[in-house]
């Protein structure tokens, strides 16, 4: 007797409704990314490399600021992954090898974003336990944190290389695909080259870095926006979805 296959509940799904649920879910992740950065700001402009150091009362104060901050990122996260496996189902039938590729750089953007949360924790370990306290005098605690700090934001710039590899490729599946407009495949790959550009940036002088920062993320931004609205508003082409699926079994 052959064995009956496992009920798969996003694979089971209709394409509308997997674009929608991917919709919002991206949804709650661009909101998530500009409010949490207000949320839990870097203390004394950390993201420039010429900073001056956060004193450790500043750090301190911000605990609850920083645990918050740290489990609403882990939330985001999550959302991530759940967009990965439903752009991963919606895009199969434009290439299956390419779609999990895909979600495979989204999946490790996650792991090095997860883990770079630890960033953010570490400062109020190191500064509110008494052991650490007496083993390094109050200048060398004030170096560990701003250390920690800014491999936070070395530790996300990295992330952001595999999301940028993650947006090229379903930019490009996008744009193969018949059951979504062409525009949104271009616009998602070049906000993915503008992700891949700022790790770049950071060689750059500060200066620099701070005029093109908010340029190179205005072309992910607005086409991550459009792809959003896109999979909210209009969902995905389920006919032509079909069509394309079933086009895709023969060949295989």
């Amino acid at each position: 007797m052959g064995t009956v296959a496992a009920p798969n509940p996003v694979a089971d799904a209709s394409p509308s409704t997997m674009a929608r649920l991917a919709g919002v879910l991206y949804l709650l992740i661009i909101v998530g990314a500009l409010f949490i950065p207000f949320a839990v700001p870097a203390p004394s402009g950390m993201m420039r490399p010429d900073a001056a150091l956060p004193a450790a009362d500043q750090v301190l104060a911000s605990r609850s600021h920083r645990l918050f901050g740290g489990i609403a990122q882990l939330a985001i996260l999550t959302c991530d992954l759940c967009v990965a496996l439903l752009l991963y189902e919606l895009l199969k039938p434009v290439g299956r090898n390419l779609s999990l590729l895909a979600a495979f750089f989204r999946v490790v953007f996650v792991a090095i974003a997860g883990a770079n949360v630890l960033n953010q924790f570490a400062p109020l370990v190191l500064l509110d336990r008494a052991e650490y306290r007496s083993a390094f005098n109050p200048d060398q605690l004030q170096a560990l944190s701003s250390l920690f700090f800014r491999l936070r934001t070395i530790g996300f710039d990295i992330a952001l290389v595999f999301f940028g590899l993650h947006c090229v490729i379903v930019g490009y599946l996008l744009f193969k695909s018949t059951f979504f407009p062409r525009i949104l495949g271009v616009l998602l790959a070049i906000g993915g080259v503008s992700y891949l550009i700022n790790i770049f940036a950071n060689v750059m002088p500060t200066t620099v870095r701070a005029h093109l920062f908010p340029w190179i993320m205005l072309q992910a931004g607005v086409a991550e926006g459009l792809l959003t609205l896109w999979l909210i508003i209009a969902g995905v082409n389920s006919s032509k979805w079909r069509v394309q699926a079933s086009a895709a079994r023969t060949r295989t």
